[in-house]
């Protein structure tokens, strides 16, 4: 992990434009620098110069609880820019934790987009368009990270649902069963909420690689539906269109991760529900996606998801 960022220029538009000065590009330039909504974890602002614009994220200044490397996230970024999928990567100032990325001229997606089978099918292209690119220099591991966040939200005494522990005999089942059928890694996202993906008329963008990581492809399947509140049909269709068939063990899988999603996200709410400025609800937030998993924790199909996975294991000798 980085250490504790500067908080001024987070803070400040005019900190930030001095930094962004140092650039020979936009040395003695005057910077138009306004602030970008949507951000839950950073401050984000549109630098404007008459002939073009970019988009500074700037860490925010209590987030080296969320297990986010800021290195990390830059070199990823680098990478998918260079797949074509990322924006540009035009500066990073590690001391100030500012990143700066070129400005992509689209439509950034909500969850109704992730409704449309067509919109699912585009978006499951450009996720094999990353996954299939060279490795990222970290790796991701939502098992290890809901056991960091929990040990982070009991030491601190930070809100927690009372029932929250009750699940974790489903979790080290839900892990051992994807452990023991996991592929090889490949280079995710890990955050795949709709503002996360653009669509610039010609082709779909992937934007903000701060939990982005080696992963499981089937965490970012089950993320994506996950985070949209999609009906199960929908992940099927996703998964489909990622393989090229129907995968009923690995549709199992991302229900299984898009699960554990749920769960570990809560942690991530209640962090931040006691230590972010950021004027949002975080504590409904994770209760919502907390009161889902618990649904699922419980329903009847839980047995389902992991016998499929393992009934595959018996039926094709491998991993599914």
């Amino acid at each position: 992990m980085t250490g504790t960022p500067a908080t001024v220029p987070a803070a400040d538009p005019s900190a930030v434009a001095g930094v962004l000065s140092q650039l020979p590009e936009f040395a003695g330039r005057s910077l138009s620098l306004e602030p970008l909504a949507g951000g839950l974890t950073n401050r984000n602002y549109v630098v404007s110069l008459p002939e073009k614009r970019y988009v500074a994220r700037c860490a925010g200044a209590k987030t080296s609880p969320l297990a986010i490397d800021r290195d990390a996230e830059y070199r990823n970024s680098q990478a998918a820019a260079a797949l074509g999928i990322g924006p540009k990567v035009i500066a990073y100032f590690p001391d100030e934790q500012i990143l700066l990325v070129e400005w992509i001229d689209g439509r950034t997606f909500d969850d109704s987009d992730m409704d449309e089978p067509e919109t699912l099918a585009r978006v499951a292209m450009a996720c094999r368009r990353l996954h299939a690119g060279p490795a990222f220099v970290n790796d991701f591991d939502m098992f290890e990270i809901q056991r960091r966040y929990l040990r982070i939200v009991e030491s601190h005494g930070f809100r927690l649902p009372a029932d929250y522990a009750e699940f974790e005999p489903q979790t080290q089942r839900i892990e051992a069963v994807l452990r023991t059928t996991a592929p090889t890694t490949v280079p995710c996202h890990n955050d795949l909420l709709a503002a996360n993906i653009m669509d610039d008329g010609q082709q779909i963008w992937l934007i903000d690689y701060e939990y982005s990581g080696n992963n499981d492809p089937c965490f970012e399947l089950g993320n994506i539906w996950s985070e949209a509140v999609l009906e199960p049909d929908r992940l099927e269709h996703l998964v489909t269109s990622y393989y090229g068939r129907p995968a009923p063990a690995q549709t199992a899988r991302a229900r299984l991760f898009a699960l554990m999603s749920k769960y570990g996200w809560t942690l991530w709410a209640s962090i931040q529900d006691a230590v972010s400025s950021v004027d949002f609800d975080f504590w409904q937030w994770g209760m919502e996606k907390y009161d889902r998993a618990v649904a699922e924790f419980r329903g009847a199909e839980f047995d389902r998801w992991i016998d499929t996975i393992q009934q595959s294991l018996q039926h094709k000798g491998a991993t599914p």
